[in-house]
């Protein structure tokens, strides 16, 4: 068992998710690993897309194991299609938010030898505004009013975010501040890494920013320009 699980593949993973005044800032590194209780083990790519697409008005971070992270992503992608075939109508960001917490729910609660964990942020909009949500490992979902962080360099963003988050932020200061936190999770944390994607997120579109590579581990902030 313990050497299957030094060949699991995860995201290792820093993401963001910041709200702004006028709109929503989602942040990721690139770096995909494969380990088991004793870390990282060895890097498995430099190009993962840790920030999917959902439909048209929802995008969600990824961390955690990377097979269950797909397998939900496609089951709630699938479900919010025919809810949305049956009523006729597009789901709310809420309705979104709780039927990922119910597929995360039901993953982590199956039997297998190795733990489905999965952890996302939810990010987009509805017919009344934009919002962003916490789906966590175990399920349990939470609306952000101002900004999360998850992954194995969480902690070096918490401290930034703690200190220069502010009220009434907008989109383009949010931005400077998710590059700062991926930037920092860089530097101290050895699953991330390898560039960084930014997605801005306001009440009718959803951008992708910025969707740089870095090839070196400590990045000068200047180094990353606008896609």
């Amino acid at each position: 068992m313990e050497e299957l699980k030094e060949h699991i593949r995860k995201t290792g993973t820093t993401t963001v998710g910041i709200v702004c005044k006028d709109g929503i800032v989602l942040a990721a590194d690139k770096k995909g690993t494969f380990g088991g209780s004793s870390g990282v083990s060895y890097i498995a790519g430099t190009k993962e897309e840790k920030i999917q697409k959902v439909n048209d008005r929802l995008v969600v971070t990824t961390a955690g194991v990377a097979s269950d992270l797909q397998k939900v992503i496609k089951l709630t992608r699938a479900e919010l299609k025919l809810k949305e075939l049956k009523s006729k109508k597009l789901p709310s960001m809420k309705e979104s938010a709780n039927l990922f917490s119910a597929v995360v729910y039901q993953n982590i609660r199956q039997f297998s030898p190795i733990l489905g964990i999965t952890h996302f942020l939810l990010a987009g909009f509805d017919d009344e505004d934009f919002a962003l949500y916490n789906v966590f490992p175990d399920g349990y979902v939470e609306k952000i009013e101002d900004y999360s962080a998850t992954g194995s360099g969480m902690m070096q963003c918490d401290s930034i975010l703690d200190a220069e988050y502010k009220e009434n932020i907008s989109i383009q200061e949010g931005l400077a501040l998710a590059i700062k936190c991926i930037t920092a999770a860089m530097k101290r944390d050895p699953a991330t890494g390898a560039g960084i994607d930014v997605y801005l997120i306001t009440k009718d579109r959803i951008n992708q920013e910025i969707g740089q590579e870095i090839k070196t581990e400590y990045p000068d902030l200047k180094s990353i320009r606008k896609k």
